[in-house]
């Protein structure tokens, strides 16, 4: 990787040979050392050309390799069109990437030749050429045109226009018709030309004029005003002509300087692509019609229909990029693009995937922003989105994640592009997203790319390209509100079609789920502990996204396996639960919380799991059951519980999440049931795997999610002592763009609450903050949160434990255990972390991603010079009694047990204050 400088711009230039491929020896140093030489004296446009020229004379390298019979590998193509441009050579061969020797899968087309070719230079008189396109002349194209009265009009000073193709018109008083006769009916392009020429009796400028097709209309009431505009479309054509129809207004004209009918590939354009809001896939998109707003090279240069097998024209992201400083443009030869078997050429060219955008700190830091696009729409109308990506800045697969925004709404989770382009890195993917106008902010739509936390390999994120299209409304018209047939659009038709879907089908299936009901209670079962009861199936509950039947909020049933229609996880059947589970065996309990008890399980092959049963006295019940289903359906993270599924049959609120086997943090800092303490180290590592799942919480969504309930007993610990913070049923999602907090009544548990939440009843991220800066204060101490038992001023462990902070003496309550084994610096930085965790006003409190840079520092100190007690593995004193007074054994009987009464009476104590539950 080198990086270049381009102007003033430095970009990182990234040299094709071997690229994401086993390490090989490099490329002969002398053309590679003399290429990165010159490219760093010429400009951005010079060298784009340059490489497009060195990527031509690699594919005739290759292709006369071919012809000859000569074994001339991609590399070696690359090094001998080095040798063309730099006049060098090399006696050093380039070495052939093991990976690619042997036969080649035959690529998809890279050039496309359409059928169907109308470029028409209206008002022209002799033969055009612009932007590599021929043209045809008035008389050449005259046929085609059904006119009474066509005027021609001609610029006086062709300088005086931006492009020859602004130069002449076409100018029309009454209704005027271009009918295209089509070799080949399907996606063709339509793009249209104006630019107000002066002259003749007409003002063109002020004109008013509508532009229609047979079955959309394209410009309604249009004026064009005094800039050159250019107006292009995608529609479906499913005859064997195309009829373009220039409507002037009653008393003005109408008006087009160039036309072009074109017809494109098939692949073009899918027929489905992913929802928004609501998530999910939507259908019918070849049925729409579609005008081309933006299409924007993101990170590189424009590109111009000459260098576009299709025509098409890329400008950069510049105008529609925010908060550049975050950003850093990268790029590598065209010839690094790898396209899988089966993966279009034509969709977007090369030099798309060959730059991106990236986060400029990706490499020094832990970002917690995402990069951010906007762009002007029409908020009346729907609109498909297309990104483009390529990764073109890992150096190997599976290492980078990231998410996708549209519209402040989280897209994708956890993007991994190595994986969905077919295993190989700077492999082109591209994502169809169907946005309607409740994700538009005042008439801006959003794209945004980010990391998707931590501990899931490169913190960056990535964009190369994308397209904004304007969907077609519910009567055809891509251009106000009634359609050819002056029928008037149905309101909210941008998912017209997935709405008028689900509404038949709703309606299909309640008279269907009626009628089994129905069938099934003549029909029902005499086991009486297994049966559902009729109640359960008449009253179902409603998500506002989907219904079905059988008492199942989110599932619906298919022979024997259940699925989840809104990808909430697998549903259990309330049978497979108690087999599970030994019909709920009371020796399988692990746990009780406030929405039930917890038991251990296993499900189809022997895999364990925790079984979550909500109780029927719980106080909690079914919005907390929800809750947790939907937190965790859209949050996948190394530090947080997976939910594998869920049942809600028989009333019942089951969820069933991945088995932790070595239980709550809690127990390992006490020493409870059996349970050795955990020397320093390992401590630290908990709370930082703690803090990485929260932080994550907290900037992993467009609004962040506020957790509400962390505590030591909601950090579970897998086989290998790796946190994962859990239960969600208290969660929130955070403020939205214009608040500052979310107002909600107060719960939590006793002694982790953030008392200013308590206070003000104003929810915000930094209530999970002050929870963790006791979490922490636990796992320092090794005491509860709360006390009674104790003398007044060492009830709260928040406030003794900033006590002895401010003294300076925080090791003098220090659990005995740790003894010795904690470095003095290491010590220091964990308590002035949660000495700024436990700020008594949200907005002096530091953030979760800060929280977790001091325990990381920690760490590095602990490890950097470890006390002699660390080095040698011992946990220092192991004293089963308690310390002394004011020592953190003070407060842990023997045995290091939580004592049961403090909790109870903590629990009768803060009853008084709030009517208030954790879990």
């Amino acid at each position: 990787m080198a990086d270049v400088l381009v102007g003033s711009e430095r970009r990182v230039l990234i040299s094709g040979y071997g690229y994401g491929l086993p390490p090989q020896p490099p490329p002969p140093p002398p053309a590679e050392s003399q290429l990165l030489g010159r490219l760093d004296q010429i400009d951005l446009r010079v060298r784009s050309d340059l490489m497009d020229r060195l990527n031509l004379l690699e594919s005739r390298i290759r292709q006369l390799s071919s012809e000859l019979d000569l074994d001339v590998g991609g590399k070696a193509a690359g090094h001998a069109a080095h040798q063309l441009v730099l006049g060098t050579s090399s006696s050093v061969p380039p070495v052939e990437d093991p990976a690619t020797c042997g036969a080649q899968t035959p690529p998809t087309p890279s050039s496309f030749t359409p059928k169907d070719s109308f470029l028409i230079d209206c008002g022209g008189t002799a033969p055009l050429t612009a932007d590599g396109k021929s043209y045809k002349t008035d008389a050449q194209a005259n046929h085609l045109l059904s006119a009474t009265d066509a005027i021609r009009v001609a610029a006086d000073d062709k300088a005086d226009v931006p492009s020859p193709l602004y130069a002449t018109a076409r100018v029309f008083k009454e209704e005027a018709v271009y009918s295209f006769p089509l070799t080949v009916p399907g996606w063709h392009f339509i793009r249209l030309y104006f630019f107000p020429l002066k002259g003749g009796d007409v003002d063109l400028a002020s004109v008013t004029f509508s532009v229609v097709t047979d079955d959309n209309v394209l410009l309604h009431s249009f004026t064009p005003g005094d800039k050159p505009v250019m107006n292009e479309y995608l529609v479906n054509a499913t005859e064997n002509h195309l009829a373009l129809k220039f409507q002037p207004l009653s008393g003005s004209a109408a008006f087009v300087n160039a036309i072009e009918v074109v017809n494109a590939p098939d692949e073009l354009v899918t027929d489905s692509a992913l929802a928004v809001a609501p998530l999910g896939e939507i259908t019918g998109l070849v049925h729409d019609a579609y005008q081309v707003l933006y299409r924007i090279n993101v990170g590189g240069p424009a590109i111009g229909p000459a260098k576009d097998t299709l025509g098409r024209r890329w400008e950069t992201d510049a105008a529609y990029v925010q908060s550049k400083e975050a950003v850093k443009d990268v790029s590598v030869p065209t010839s690094t693009i790898r396209f899988p078997e089966g993966t279009s050429r034509l969709v977007a060219p090369a030099l798309v995937y060959a730059s991106a955008a990236r986060m400029a700190d990706a490499d020094v830091g832990s970002p917690n922003f995402n990069l951010t696009w906007k762009v002007d729409v029409d908020p009346s109308f729907s609109y498909l989105v297309r990104l483009f990506f390529a990764d073109i800045v890992s150096k190997a697969t599976n290492d980078l994640y990231f998410d996708v925004y549209i519209g402040g709404r989280k897209a994708v989770s956890g993007l991994d592009l190595s994986t969905v382009a077919g295993g190989e890195l700077a492999a082109p993917y591209y994502k169809d997203f169907v946005v309607n106008s409740s994700l538009l902010e005042d008439g801006k739509l959003s794209v945004q790319v980010g990391p998707m936390g931590q501990d899931t390999g490169r913190i960056d994120a990535l964009l190369n390209g994308m397209e904004v299209l304007k969907m077609s409304n519910s009567v055809g018209s891509l251009d106000g509100e009634f359609g050819v047939d002056g029928q008037k659009a149905d309101d909210g038709s941008g998912g017209r079609k997935a709405v008028a879907a689900v509404g038949f089908a709703m309606m299909f299936g309640a008279f269907a789920g009626l009628g089994a009901m129905v069938v099934k209670w003549y029909k029902r079962p005499q086991d009486w502990e297994r049966r559902e009861s009729f109640s359960s199936w008449l009253l179902p509950i409603h998500t506002g996204q989907s219904f079905t039947g059988k008492g199942s909020r989110y599932g619906s049933k298919s022979g024997n396996t259940f699925s989840s229609t809104m990808g909430l996880g697998r549903f259990f059947s309330f049978a497979e639960i108690q087999a599970a589970t030994q019909n709920f065996d009371e020796k399988a309990i692990i746990g009780v919380g406030g929405f039930g008890n917890v038991y251990v399980g296993e499900i189809d092959d022997g895999t364990k799991v925790a079984v979550k049963r909500g109780s029927a006295e719980s106080e909690q019940g079914i919005n907390e059951f929800n809750t947790e289903i939907q937190m965790l359906s859209k949050l996948r993270h190394r530090h947080l519980v997976s939910l594998i599924g869920y049942c809600d049959e028989n009333q019942e609120m089951i969820l069933v999440y991945e088995y932790m086997h070595n239980g709550v943090f809690r127990d390992h800092i006490y020493g409870s049931e059996g349970k050795a303490p955990l020397p320093w180290k390992q401590r630290l590592e908990i709370c930082i795997g703690a803090a990485r799942g929260l932080h994550y919480l907290h900037t992993g969504t467009a609004q962040g999610i506020i957790h509400r309930d962390v505590k030591t007993t909601n950090i579970l610990l897998d086989d290998n002592f790796v946190a994962k913070v859990s239960d969600f049923g208290l969660s929130k999602d955070g403020p939205g763009m214009n608040q500052l907090h979310v107002s909600t009544a107060v719960k939590g548990s006793f002694g982790y609450l953030d008392p200013e939440y308590f206070r003000c009843q104003q929810l915000t991220d930094k209530s999970d903050v002050y929870s963790f800066g006791v979490v922490l204060l636990e796992a320092l101490c090794a005491r509860p949160p709360i006390d009674p038992q104790l003398p007044r001023e060492q009830v709260s462990l928040a406030e003794w434990g900033m006590q002895w902070k401010r003294k300076g003496l925080i090791e003098k309550i220090m659990d005995p255990k740790l003894a010795g084994t904690v470095n003095p610096e290491s010590l220091a930085k964990f308590a002035e972390t949660a000495e700024k965790c436990l700020a008594e006003f949200g907005s002096d409190r530091i953030s979760m991603g800060d929280v977790l840079w001091n325990l990381e520092y920690a760490l590095q100190l602990q490890d950097a010079n470890p006390p002699e007690g660390a080095r040698q593995g011992g946990d220092g004193d192991d004293q089963d009694g308690a310390a002394a007074a004011g020592g953190g054994g003070a407060v842990v009987p023997a045995g290091g047990a939580v004592p049961d009464a403090s909790t109870a009476a903590a629990g009768e104590l803060f009853q008084q204050l709030a009517d208030m539950q954790g879990r």
